[in-house]
């Protein structure tokens, strides 16, 4: 299994849309013949749109794009914006009279992070759109979704970092999937076993660990702005069914429990998303796995790539401190 560039997955289009002032955003994954589709929602508090008919039970066929975006529920009006430059494209569902652009999105809670007034709105879906066909080349860390995501929340917004939204692609012979997540979780994130962003103590620097936080506060219930959550899409040239995309997503899954820890607490709203374009035949274990090391290889790109806003440190800033003091 080789990492290669996001672009060579050449059925899908990604752009993205921010405003860099009031700290929030959105990331649109396109599919622009279609693809089969599937999800999985694991968190606690979820924000989603058009997910049911995802279910392998009902009748949708396609789905033409996943929009990613920030601004907690406000942030779902921003698929319309996407839906309706689709439809301008003639890319959707040919219902006579026009054609109907299938756009599931979910969103991540950002409202703590730069301006609560501004949110993702059908303007910027469309611009993450446009952008997406404008070939944009994709950019880790406050971009997109990920603009005003933030990571390690269990002791206050004080003591969290900065999340972002990330990507990475693999391919074992023709067999390729990719992944783009936004990463805005309660908890801490990991690279081989190892916390390398989260919840911080009072010095600033150390991590406290978010499990051990959350054990020691079991007797009260605290309110960790639910709506926190690691959202993300895989994209695969995989043929699949709609049942077997489902399974996918929740393979997807995955890639979150290795990087994210806790992942699906009752706080975070976990949404996978999976794209199929059914090129290569494949089984749906050999593709799980693709898939599983693209979504944490994506989670801990995110972090990596982020930048500090205000008092939410970056893995960056707090490795150059850190470095400065002698510590690790």
């Amino acid at each position: 299994m080789e990492r290669i560039d996001l672009r060579e997955l050449t059925d899908f289009l990604v752009g993205q849309a921010q405003d860099e002032a009031a700290m929030t955003g959105c990331t649109a994954i396109i599919a622009p013949k279609g693809a089969v589709c599937g999800v999985d929602v694991r968190g606690g508090s979820p924000g989603t749109r058009d997910t049911d008919a995802l279910n392998p039970l009902c009748n949708r066929k396609e789905v033409h794009a996943v929009l990613l975006s920030g601004g907690s529920s406000f942030g779902l009006d921003a698929a319309g914006g996407l839906s309706s430059l689709l439809e301008e494209k003639k890319i959707g569902r040919d219902v006579g009279v026009t054609v109907v652009p299938n756009v599931c999105a979910a969103i991540l809670f950002d409202l703590k992070c730069g301006s609560s007034r501004v949110r993702p709105d059908a303007g910027m879906g469309r611009k993450a759109g446009e952008n997406a066909f404008l070939g944009q080349a994709f950019q880790s860390g406050n971009y997109g979704a990920g603009t005003g995501a933030t990571i390690g929340k269990s002791l206050g917004l004080k003591n969290a970092m900065k999340g972002g939204v990330g990507a990475a692609a693999f391919r074992h012979g023709e067999l390729m999937a990719a992944a783009v997540f936004a990463v805005n979780c309660v908890g801490d994130i990991l690279e081989n076993g190892r916390i390398i962003a989260g919840v911080r103590q009072d010095d600033g620097l150390t991590f406290a660990g978010s499990e051990a936080v959350i054990l020691d506060s079991y007797a009260g219930e605290k309110d960790l702005f639910s709506g926190n959550t690691v959202i993300g899409c895989i994209m695969t040239n995989a043929a699949l069914t709609k049942a077997q995309a489902t399974r996918l997503a929740a393979q997807g899954h995955n890639g979150i429990a290795r990087a994210v820890r806790p992942a699906h607490s009752i706080y975070d709203g976990d949404t996978v998303f999976t794209l199929c374009s059914g090129r290569v035949q494949t089984s749906p274990d050999a593709v799980g796995i693709i898939a599983a090391h693209a979504a944490e290889a994506a989670i801990v790109d995110a972090v990596k790539s982020a930048q500090s806003y205000g008092d939410y440190l970056s893995y960056r800033e707090r490795n150059e401190r850190c470095g400065s003091t002698g510590q690790k």
